[in-house]
């Protein structure tokens, strides 16, 4: 048994779970350390309810299985069971749970699993998520990774946990977020769907469609803006938030906004939308981000990025140098910044924007988040967890 699980320990069994694979920093990320690990000889699984994602995880060599763990229906609770068959039959040496109800799902699943055979549990806080029983699931796993500092002391003074909490930062997947990898067909293609015109700076705010990213207090802004030679994107999926994306698009149309702001909806290529971009905000209003992927991957691009002043964008963006930061939900000081970047020559720009690229590059990978994943699965395997790799369960 000794020399099995040494062998278990060379190759590890991973499963992930997450409500959906449409879009989105969580999904991403979860796409890129099933990458990871299959590239390492690793065995990477994903439990979701599908999306859009699904194929490119499946391309890269991961397993999927599709189950609506994070429906909050009591019907959700029917997949307790297919799930402690699947890690048993997987024989899962890691439980990594990256959402709160799919968290609970995957912890009363393993608690079915007989003591000796269950899969490590390491959860991920993903966000400031409200202080309550329901939300403590995510700090339950025998490691918490914190994705953000801002996080690990959210965790450290709402929950009481300090230890076995480590800090490992989202990252960017450098070998698709550069530059040089981006056709001009790439960007001819988007500018032309986009009706992007020539010769006028472009302001770019991507994300989800939701009142917390704040594209409601953009476009407020930009009605304060003195400089009107400009053309605005918000990029993200339109059909997620129908009710919030109708609010947008009457303020547009009522404000006579139509000739320089459009939604644009999802996009497949984010490279290459960045590379059309001037200027890229990020306006989360009242709950800050807990990290703020977008900004990282902008700055990836080489491109400077405006950002509200708290949670994980303090961590990220270097005011002066990389961009800028600002009052969240302030209208009058969001455009106040947005005339200062306008107001700048193409070479002031691009300047910020290669100092984020080599911050990007230097603190903010998806290598680094992979390999220090990695790292943490087996530091916690090795220090005598109470629970152990599996063995054959038959």
């Amino acid at each position: 048994m000794e020399k099995q699980h040494k062998e278990n320990l060379e190759s590890l069994t991973v499963m992930q779970l997450l409500p959906e694979l449409n879009s989105g920093g969580v999904e991403r990320g979860t796409l890129e350390l099933g990458r990871h690990l299959v590239r390492h000889g690793h065995t990477s699984i994903v439990v979701s309810g599908g999306g859009r994602l699904v194929a490119q995880l499946e391309k890269e060599g991961s397993h999927h299985r599709q189950m609506a763990i994070g429906s909050k229906s009591p019907w959700a609770l029917c997949h307790i069971w297919p799930l402690r068959q699947e890690m048993k039959k997987r024989r899962v040496h890691i439980l990594h749970l990256r959402s709160r109800m799919p968290a609970w799902i995957g912890y009363l699943a393993l608690k079915l699993l007989p003591r000796k055979y269950r899969p490590l549990l390491v959860t991920t806080f993903h966000g400031f998520y409200s202080v309550n029983g329901y939300s403590a699931i995510m700090t339950k796993g025998a490691g918490v990774i914190a994705i953000s500092k801002t996080i690990q002391q959210h965790i450290a003074e709402k929950y009481n946990r300090a230890t076995d909490v480590r800090l490992i930062f989202r990252g960017v997947d450098v070998e698709s977020f550069d530059q040089g990898k981006v056709d001009r067909q790439r960007l001819d293609t988007l500018s032309q769907a986009w009706k992007i015109a020539t010769g006028m700076p472009v302001l770019m705010l991507p994300g989800r469609l939701t009142r917390l990213k704040g594209q409601d207090i953009f476009l407020k802004s930009l009605l304060l803006l003195k400089n009107i030679s400009f053309q605005a994107l918000i990029v993200g999926d339109t059909e997620d938030n129908p009710g919030y994306t109708s609010e947008l698009q009457n303020f547009i149309e009522h404000n006579n906004l139509a000739d320089r702001v459009r939604l644009v909806g999802h996009c497949h290529d984010m490279p290459a939308a960045f590379l059309l971009a001037d200027i890229v905000l990020s306006t989360s209003s009242s709950e800050p981000e807990a990290f703020g992927r977008t900004t990282i991957e902008a700055m990836a691009m080489g491109k400077p990025v405006i950002a509200t002043a708290h949670g994980g964008s303090l961590e990220t963006v270097v005011p002066g140098v990389t961009g800028w930061l600002v009052k969240p939900a302030d209208p009058g000081e969001l455009a106040a910044v947005i005339e200062e970047a306008l107001a700048m020559t193409q070479e002031q720009l691009q300047e910020r924007g290669e100092n984020g690229r080599l911050r990007v590059a230097a603190n903010f990978t998806a290598e680094a988040m992979c390999e220090q994943t990695l790292a943490f699965y087996y530091e916690l395997l090795g220090a005598g967890s109470s629970c152990p790799p599996p063995g054959r369960v038959d």
